[in-house]
């Protein structure tokens, strides 16, 4: 009771300071809940705009870099609250109610993601993130059979931080094979299965990518591992709660998961470890023994909670989110083509994620798109590249030319995402392309019927 009144007091309280100190019109419908954020010297809110790092704009921008991150879902944070507020004791005291209502709410979060992916509760370990369930599935594997396996199968298209991991394998002496994919961004099974050798010791394949959206064939993937008795890791971040993911159709012995890609709390997530045939890891993390001495540390209850929260009501809504974000994205992608044209789709249109839309502009410089589009919450890639200005690694593995590689814009509708924003954000495209298309030399030459790829550049 005592933490309903908390939650209501705190519920209360924020939506006065919001509404008290809220000036602007909000454009976007997710950004809108978000309260007032605390002054910071690089940060200006007034009335005529926001200004950050150098740039004012009207307002809050929509948001559409669900890939990145998403916005957490209100009943999530109403299932958290309660231990945030008053149901804060430790998991592992097991001596007093504190203890043990949170290690009930821990293993309830548990079950409710072992249920999204068809698994055994007893088959998840939480993590830190995606990423840390990603180190240890690579690393620990590979330490733990090092006598006998030296060798590990991954894709050009990985996350960085699986790419990351194998190359810190390779400085120990490992020996990695990164297979190439087709220009639709799917991995080519013949040259999977011809990479195979003896000591191979893992294969480690992205269900969804998180760049292009692609999903990869993880079925036949799955049922070449078990033909050569290899285990089978992918991270399925991007893929929880968005596509139908069952870790024995798809035969996986490891698989990474994430919080905040599916509308819980960030700082979480989950590694799924198999247990028949069961596949052993050498911890990253030594301890207190905790998650059955595979992560040591103590349990984030809250967060917890929140990300099987976030599962649960991921299973019941997957259908209905899916047609909702394939009407989104075809709203998009149309609404786009028909005002310009030299508009590309990369990666398979047919085997893909429908929320997540990577474009590429022609005869756009991608910067100066990116900077003109300060109105729209977009990215040129993955979140945790996108501060450098070369071109996207995963479009440079699809064949993609560098020049339309650099124009490349990653749209992500998501869950919150209202046509109004769909619309507003399409007009706010196809203004700015316009625009630098205008001062493009290449696009005037285009327009008067000239190739410009037979064109002999010469230097000066």
């Amino acid at each position: 009771m005592a933490s309903k009144l908390l939650a209501s007091t705190l519920r209360r309280t924020l939506t006065k300071a919001t509404a008290s100190s809220t000036t602007t019109r909000h454009l976007s419908t997710t950004a809108a809940a978000v309260t007032a954020a605390p002054a910071f010297d690089s940060f200006e809110d007034d009335q005529n705009g926001i200004t950050m790092k150098g740039v004012k704009i009207a307002g809050r921008p929509l948001y559409l870099d669900m890939q990145a991150t998403t916005p957490v879902d209100p009943r999530v944070l109403d299932a958290m609250l309660p231990f945030l507020l008053s149901r804060y004791g430790n998991a592992h005291s097991r001596t007093h109610l504190f203890g043990w209502e949170s290690d009930l709410a821990v293993e309830t979060a548990r079950s409710q993601i072992s249920e999204l992916i068809g698994a055994s509760p007893k088959e998840i370990i939480f993590t830190s993130g995606a990423t840390e369930s990603n180190n240890i599935s690579i690393k620990g594997v590979m330490h733990f059979y090092k006598d006998k396996k030296r060798h590990v199968i991954t894709t050009q298209t990985e996350h960085k931080c699986v790419l990351d991991s194998c190359r810190h394998l390779q400085q120990e002496g490992f020996e990695i094979t990164y297979l190439p994919v087709r220009s639709d961004g799917i991995v080519d099974l013949d040259e999977l299965r011809a990479a195979i050798r003896p000591d191979t010791g893992l294969i480690s394949v992205m269900a969804v990518n998180n760049e292009i959206g692609v999903i990869q064939p993880m079925e036949e993937i799955g049922e070449i591992c078990k033909e050569f008795k290899i285990p089978f890791h992918t991270d399925a971040a991007q893929a929880l709660g968005k596509i139908p993911v069952d870790v024995e159709k798809w035969n996986v012995s490891l698989m990474s998961l994430s919080g905040h890609k599916i509308y819980g709390p960030k700082g979480i997530g989950a590694l799924y470890m198999r247990r028949r045939p069961r596949i052993r890891v050498e911890p990253l993390i030594n301890g207190g023994g905790q998650e059955r001495g595979i992560r040591s540390g103590t349990l984030a209850t809250p967060l917890i909670v929140g990300f099987g929260s976030a599962c649960e009501i991921a299973k019941k809504e997957m259908d209905y989110d899916h047609k909702r974000v394939m009407a989104l994205k075809d709203r998009l992608l149309n609404g786009i083509r028909e005002k310009i044209d030299g508009v590309v789709v990369n990666g398979s249109m047919e085997r893909r994620y429908a929320g997540n839309l990577n474009l590429s502009f022609a005869y756009v410089e991608g910067e100066s798109l990116l900077m003109g589009l300060k109105e729209v919450a977009v990215s040129s890639g993955s979140a945790c590249t996108s501060a450098s200005l070369e071109p996207s690694y995963v479009l440079r593995a699809l064949g993609v030319d560098e020049d339309m590689a650099h124009t490349s814009i990653r749209f992500g509708v998501g869950r919150f995402t209202t046509e109004a924003e769909v619309d507003r954000a399409i007009e706010l495209t196809v203004n700015q392309v316009v625009k630098l298309r205008e001062m493009s030399p290449l696009y005037e030459m285009v327009k008067e019927g000239i190739d410009i790829k037979q064109i002999q550049w010469s230097q000066h």
